[in-house]
């Protein structure tokens, strides 16, 4: 199983649904909510080039937003 990581903030609609998302596949993730924590916003800028969440780290991938398609394609 590879490791999920999910960078987010608490006022986004698409961290929700892709969390939620998770949580119905079953799969095991980390959050990081980067309105709490300025360093692990400034690591998330610097793994997807983007200051836009969701961003999903799975594995070696990075997938910015909720994207299913993404997500399952990075699983595999």
């Amino acid at each position: 199983m590879k490791k999920i990581t999910i960078y987010t903030t608490s006022t986004c609609p698409y961290c929700q649904m892709a969390k939620e998302y998770l949580k119905q596949e079953k799969l095991a993730y980390t959050e990081v909510d980067i309105s709490k924590n300025p360093d692990k916003a400034q690591e998330m800028i610097q793994k997807s080039k983007q200051m836009g969440v969701p961003v999903l780290v799975i594995g070696k991938t990075i997938i910015v937003g909720f994207d299913k398609e993404a997500i399952k394609k990075a699983l595999k």
